[in-house]
């Protein structure tokens, strides 16, 4: 008998025509191209999920409330780490490519984007203030998750396109996801997730870099490496600029 060959499963494969992004003071955004294909002996209905995300970083945020007939800030909320920038693009609506579980474990979609806040509640002082830490199954965890999305969505930061994903010609994939001039400075990840029948059946990871370059990178290392040298110079610098326009007024 002749043995007969196993058929390769299918795989994904994907690149991005830019690895580094560089940002200079006149930086305006950028636009992130993704091309791919998809590897299907069988040529079976496929789906692509393409999911880009920035560093997680701390998210402060505070609520308004209305005191002696003024709205005022309440205490700050510290969530201890989102994506800075979070993009999911896909061929079609999620909800029509996988169902609830999937896409959670995947954390595809803004509904589905896992925003971590501490198992305990407790009370921190950041930034010389005191701010509360919500607990992550504590009643106000939704409504506060709910702000987050709001707020980075108004900002341009979080997005979701069910149509952002378009196959160019058979098996071959386009992907385009914006950057914008407010985007955080760090690694990117971009996961590339085929889908088949309702299940994840292959994926696969690229990285990109967002960095400073020239007097720019100089100074944001200065600010981060010696918050309180670059803090002390700055108030001297702001200082000396009010003097010098001081005396160049009397002297006008």
């Amino acid at each position: 008998m002749t043995p007969v060959a196993a058929t390769p499963p299918p795989a994904v494969s994907a690149a991005l025509t830019e690895t580094e992004i560089k940002v200079t003071s006149g930086f305006r955004g950028a636009s992130i191209v993704l091309y791919g294909a998809v590897f299907d002996p069988g040529s079976r209905p496929s789906d692509v999920i393409v999911i880009v995300r920035g560093p997680d970083q701390p998210i402060r945020i505070a609520r308004k409330s209305k005191v002696a007939g003024l709205w005022l800030n309440g205490r700050p909320v510290v969530f201890e780490g989102a994506p800075g920038f979070y993009r999911v693009a896909s061929t079609r609506p999620l909800g029509e490519i996988a169902g609830f579980g999937p896409l959670r474990r995947l954390g595809a979609g803004l509904e589905h984007l896992a925003i971590a806040a501490p198992l305990e509640q407790r009370v921190e002082t950041r930034y010389g203030v005191r701010d509360v830490v919500v607990s992550r199954l504590g009643a106000d965890y939704l409504e506060w998750r709910r702000a987050v999305l709001r707020l980075k969505s108004q900002a341009g930061l979080y997005a979701a396109d069910p149509t952002g994903v378009r196959f160019v010609d058979k098996g071959l994939f386009r992907a385009g996801v914006d950057l914008p001039a407010e985007a955080p400075i760090g690694r990117y990840e971009a996961r590339i997730i085929l889908f088949q029948d309702g299940k994840p059946v292959s994926i696969r990871d690229r990285s990109l870099i967002v960095e400073k370059v020239g007097a720019e990178r100089a100074l944001y290392l200065f600010a981060k490496d010696r918050p309180w040298t670059y803090g002390l110079v700055s108030v001297i610098v702001a200082l000396g600029a009010g003097w010098a326009a001081s005396a160049a007024f009397r002297r006008s």
